[in-house]
């Protein structure tokens, strides 16, 4: 493997690296093109290699590699890079985890859609979290285990052949013809898959898709331990194993915020902790309703991680389905539950629900006791026996400072499960860790979750703990100086912009503790018909979000952050966080997001500015 060139290059680069490679959840988006985003990173970085550039301002202008860690991130692509080029192998066959067990998942996956076997091979134990018995009767995959001792014992296989190994020596690998998924485990640091031969590259795009939606690529701070043991053969370091005070402290910090009293579940990301509540949600009604169907009820143009996890669930499981649930604008989030219920009660399945409160991206808020009452209803099946009620799983990540579930609050009585993303205001956006909490009747279901939190390996590391430990203290109060912000910004711009409509929380929903930081902006439009009105309104998105971020670089960004410790975000749901979204469910707005440290008279100015200009 040893190939100085490539490993003193790399050793430099870590050396050399911008400091936000290591500290921010996005990089540089100011040059995102999400189409190569695949790509573009690694293509520019392998010039550099070639060139032996390792002047840092040569790194800083390397465009943004894949998305918001999750998918991956600069560190994460330089290791597979790294891994790949030492091997003679494409970086795309190199897919590195923080998970230890998502990955074997990932392909367990790819093979039940493609009915084909999968052999699971390991040579010293699998994955601690490994439960073969759920994997199977929850998660529907089917799969045979097996340990051995010599690799060259190995015997051709009819389906895929993943081996699973727990190797010290970061990049070391041993190809073989009859192992077609090589599966590198590395104690608190994460796995490195590596996909073996051209008729397995199909598989790729699926793994990569099930690391953007259900678990995260190696985090950046485990991923510079790798590179650091890659180049340097140091042993891993003792920061990658979770610090049990900062654990503690998270842990009961979250409780204070939400007011409840079960422990709570902290996971790699957002969509981590939605993984675990599907899951143990699928498994509590397999164990406990046998034979019913399960419905997840799920707003058609919410968030497009969330739509897309939901509809990826329900295409492995036959007994699981996606109901749409509309809930902006002309519709009423508490009449349409009150209608999807009811007919869910008739056909005696499980209805679990997924909504956000405040809406994304209308910013709207229901009228909560109607839809305490509506959740709280009991209904009849078609035969007349009592239903099973539903599973409220609200999404508080625009204001994770609402209490929903505590003692007398308004949703205490009802089965309810919240989760906020940690990316946003719990990090302030130095890491995606996210977390979920349940009111009191929901023990049993809040275990499940850690069961299955625990068994896709994705909770949240050493780092992202230390990190929510630092910041979870100051949250509600950047919060609610975020929303004076906004607030005033709003403010200004119905007093110079009165044609605009502008989506955000009334004055009296914000005494009642709705303080959200983000609001959409429809913009003013003309033309003789609706495709010219909309090609309009379009292109003005884009002059204004274009106009501030070039005024205002240093703050404003064209990015789906929220809850960030500085700046100003904008960006266009439709083409950002309703990516996986049904065009027709898709909202071609102006979404901004303040945070409590900004310029805001500059903004004022510039906005005014484009105001002037139409």
């Amino acid at each position: 493997m040893q190939d100085n060139k490539t490993i003193n290059y790399i050793k430099s680069v870590v050396n050399n690296m911008p400091s936000n490679w290591l500290n921010l959840t996005t990089h540089r988006l100011d040059i995102y093109n999400e189409e190569l985003a695949k790509i573009q990173f690694l293509e520019h970085f392998e010039k550099l290699y070639e060139a032996n550039n390792l002047e840092q301002s040569a790194l800083d202008l390397l465009p943004t590699a894949y998305d918001y860690i999750r998918l991956g991130h600069p560190l994460s692509c330089v290791l597979e890079w790294s891994i790949a080029k030492l091997n003679n192998l494409d970086a795309s066959n190199v897919i590195s985890f923080s998970s230890k067990t998502t990955p074997i998942l990932a392909v367990l996956r790819k093979n039940l859609i493609e009915n084909k076997n999968t052999r699971i091979l390991y040579t010293d134990s699998l994955p601690k979290s490994f439960s073969s018995e759920m994997i199977k009767t929850v998660y529907g995959y089917t799969f045979e285990t097996q340990k051995i001792e010599d690799l060259n014992s190995i015997s051709p296989f009819d389906g895929s052949t993943i081996l699973v190994a727990s190797n010290p020596e970061i990049g070391e690998l041993t190809m073989h013809k009859n192992i077609d998924f090589y599966l590198n485990l590395y104690q608190e640091l994460g796995s490195i898959l590596v996909v073996n031969g051209t008729e397995n590259e199909e598989y790729i795009s699926e793994i990569q898709h099930v690391r953007r939606r259900e678990t995260v690529a190696m985090t950046p701070a485990n991923t510079l331990n790798a590179l650091q043991i890659l180049t340097d053969n140091v042993n891993i370091s003792e920061k990658s194993k979770v610090n049990l005070n900062d654990k503690a402290s998270v842990l009961e910090e979250i409780k204070s915020i939400t007011g409840t009293n079960l422990k709570p579940v902290v996971g790699s990301s957002g969509l981590s902790i939605q993984y675990a509540i599907m899951m143990g949600l699928v498994d509590n009604a397999l164990e406990n309703h046998k034979g019913k169907a399960i419905k997840f009820i799920v707003p058609p143009n919410c968030y497009g991680g969330t739509n897309d996890q939901a509809r990826r669930v329900a295409a492995c499981l036959d007994f699981v389905e996606v109901v749409d649930l509309p809930v902006d604008g002309d519709n009423d989030m508490v009449k349409s539950i009150h209608t999807v219920l009811n007919k869910i009660a008739k056909q005696d399945a499980v209805p679990y629900i997924i909504a956000e409160i405040p809406t994304n991206p209308r910013v709207e808020v229901p009228e909560l006791l109607a839809l305490k009452e509506v959740l709280s209803k009991e209904r009849k099946t078609e035969n007349g026996s009592i239903a099973v009620d539903p599973v409220f799983i609200l999404d508080q990540t625009f204001c994770p400072n609402v209490l929903f579930l505590g003692e007398g609050k308004i949703l205490s009585t009802v089965r309810t499960i919240s989760y906020a993303s940690g990316s946003k205001f719990p990090s302030g956006g130095k890491c995606t860790a996210g977390y979920c909490v349940g009111n009191d009747k929901t023990e049993n279901l809040i275990d499940k979750i850690h069961t299955h939190l625990e068994l896709c390996d994705n909770e949240a590391t050493a780092h992202q703990y230390e990190i929510l430990a630092k910041q979870l203290p100051s949250m509600n109060q950047r919060i609610a100086d975020a929303y004076t912000n906004t607030r005033e910004f709003v403010n200004f711009i119905q007093k110079v912009l009165p044609e605009a409509k502008i989506n955000f929380v009334s004055e009296a929903l914000a005494k009642e503790g709705f303080t959200p930081s983000v609001f959409s902006l429809d913009l003013p439009t003309k033309g003789n018909s609706d495709e010219e009105r909309e090609a309009y309104k379009r292109a003005l998105n884009l002059k204004l979000i274009n106009l501030m971020i070039t005024e205002i670089p240093d703050e404003s960004k064209y990015c789906v952050s929220y809850g960030q410790l500085k700046g100003c975000y904008w960006t266009i749901p439709a083409t950002s966080t309703q990516g996986t979204t049904k065009e027709g469910d898709k909202d071609y707005i102006a979404r901004v997001a303040l945070s409590a440290n900004l310029n805001l008279e500059l903004h004022k100015q510039v906005f005014q500015k484009f105001v002037d200009s139409i």
